[in-house]
């Protein structure tokens, strides 16, 4: 992580980041009109790289809304073959660039027949079903404690922001419990039956390693899931990727207007 660090850090100079934002597939959009540093991940030492259609794969450093602000366009997974510390290595190195804020932010599948694809869902909490934990490995007491507490990783007070920038908006939000599968291949039918019995609302393939991190560094958590489908046996259409990067493009486009309303308040 420090060799990460330290070529961050040559850089981008003298810019601290307060706020982190982690772009999910075809959420792009965010970026649009914002200048500043931009590094692909190619070039940092320890960082993957994303294969995954609608990551663009760089970092940006810029100003947001008054904030100063790092931007994750896109990011790797575990399905594409690297462990989980990997994926969130670059939650960690946030923590030590100063960052004390931090939205994730996913394309998702939704569990509930009243949640159809262009929703916007408010991560209240969350399920991880990917079999493993970030954490797992020698702790990194500089960063957090061995067992951090879970309680509340999705902060109360963030999503009170962003539900007030909302309704001024006039734009409907969903809340509900985000599952995290491994993937990549998508859910069967009797699994989202499955999920939706143990309260899940939406299913993804991201976010919750992040989300567990980022709470252990003491970072606060928005968590927003662009519903880009239904998942499987909810619709007589078959999951697939082009359509969830089409649908968030087309929904992505209002979630970027709500975060940049919200984040003037954080």
């Amino acid at each position: 992580m420090q060799e990460t660090l330290d070529f961050i850090k040559n850089e981008i100079k003298d810019f601290k980041p307060e706020l982190a934002i982690v772009l999910g597939s075809g959420l792009g959009a965010f970026c649009e009109g914002l200048e500043g540093i931009t590094i692909p991940y190619s070039k940092i030492p320890g960082f993957g790289s994303s294969s995954v259609k609608g990551h663009k794969g760089e970092l940006l450093f810029a100003n947001v809304c008054g904030k100063k602000t790092v931007i994750m366009q896109g990011r790797f997974h575990f399905y594409e073959g690297y462990s989980l510390s990997q994926n969130t290595l670059p939650i960690k190195v946030f923590k030590k660039l100063g960052v004390n804020k931090i939205i994730l932010t996913n394309a998702a599948g939704s569990l509930r027949e009243d949640m159809p694809p262009g929703s916007i869902m408010l991560i209240e909490d969350h399920i991880n079903f990917m079999g493993s934990n970030p954490l797992i490995g020698v702790n990194d007491d500089t960063l957090g404690t061995r067992f951090p507490d879970m309680n509340e990783v999705y902060s109360k007070r963030l999503r009170a922001i962003v539900e007030n920038c909302a309704n001024k908006m006039g734009i409907e939000l969903k809340h509900g419990v985000y599952s995290a599968l491994t993937g990549p291949s998508y859910e069967t039918p009797a699994e989202v039956r499955m999920l939706a019995k143990l309260g899940a609302s939406a299913t993804g393939m991201s976010t919750v390693p992040e989300a567990i991190v980022a709470k252990y560094c003491s970072i606060e958590v928005l968590g927003v899931s662009l519903i880009t489908n239904y998942a499987a046996g909810l619709s007589k259409v078959a999951p697939n990727h082009r359509e969830v990067v089409e649908m968030g493009k087309i929904a992505g486009e209002k979630l970027s207007k709500l975060l940049k309303e919200s984040i003037k308040e954080f």
